[in-house]
């Protein structure tokens, strides 16, 4: 199985307001970024569609160890999806981005990891910056 990082971020002009996102996937020597906007979104919906974007971009079961400074996100996988899953998504944010993350996440084996957001850890920074360019893109 391949190992790939997967490092990304997201970011929203207001919250709720002009939202971007950017996912870097590495495997080896290689490099693909991902990223979008969209409007009216909160910083969580494009801190896990970063995820969500990023794992679609990956073509076949691989162990994806994902690099976020979204404490929601890396909580959110590591921690919290099971019991929400247990209990249907009753009473959890973004249920319909929850989902859609467990359908694209379901061939691959997933851990992930936090890292604190503007401390220079050059991935992190690079899609901080993406996003932002993103979301300013919608904004005009």
């Amino acid at each position: 199985m391949k190992k790939i990082s997967l490092f990304c971020d997201g970011s929203s002009l207001g919250n709720p307001g002009f939202g971007g996102y950017c996912a870097i996937l590495r495997y080896g020597d290689k490099e693909r970024v991902v990223s979008g906007g969209q409007m009216d979104a909160t910083n969580n919906q494009m801190e896990l569609m970063a995820v969500i974007k990023g794992l679609e971009a990956i073509k076949e079961p691989c162990e994806v160890s994902i690099t976020s400074d979204s404490s929601y996100v890396v909580k959110g996988i590591n921690e919290w999806l099971v019991n929400w899953v247990k209990k249907d998504f009753a009473k959890v944010k973004n249920p319909d981005l929850w989902q859609y993350y467990l359908k694209v996440s379901k061939s691959h084996k997933i851990k992930a990891f936090w890292v604190r957001g503007h401390d220079g850890h050059p991935e992190n920074e690079r899609c901080d910056q993406i996003a932002k360019d993103e979301a300013t893109l919608l904004k005009g």
